[in-house]
């Protein structure tokens, strides 16, 4: 099993930037793979991105193409999601989840584990 808590949301204006982090805990960890979700006012859970076990394999929203990348450091047990030029219509939740899994896994349902959520507000 893994534990997930997010950080690092908070309030930026719009074209500015926010970094999140999830801590994992659990010694697998680098067995699972790892996704950021969000969750806008009224919305539904939407996938942001992905990255495999080994960090080697990523896959984004096209909302998000170009402006978030997906890292983690397996030896910190921590995923993180650098986000630039930031859009108020970015505003909302973000989750951290993990999937015993592999593939490409867009659908909340792939994963078993998830975080609390942090909010992140992009003001216009």
């Amino acid at each position: 099993q893994v534990q997930l808590v997010e950080s690092g949301g908070g309030l930026v204006q719009a074209g500015g930037s926010l970094r999140l982090s999830c801590a994992a805990s659990g010694r697998t960890f680098s067995s699972y793979t790892m996704g950021w979700f969000r969750q806008g006012p009224g919305k539904e859970r939407d996938f942001v991105a992905y990255i495999g076990w080994s960090g080697g394999s990523t896959y984004y929203a096209d909302s998000v193409k170009g402006r978030f990348t997906i890292s983690r450091d397996n030896a910190k047990n921590a995923v993180y999601l650098q986000m630039n030029d930031l859009k108020p219509e970015d505003t909302a939740v973000y989750y951290c989840a993990a999937a015993w899994a592999a593939g490409r896994l867009t659908r909340s349902v792939n994963y078993g584990y998830w975080g609390q959520g942090t909010q992140v507000t992009v003001s216009s």
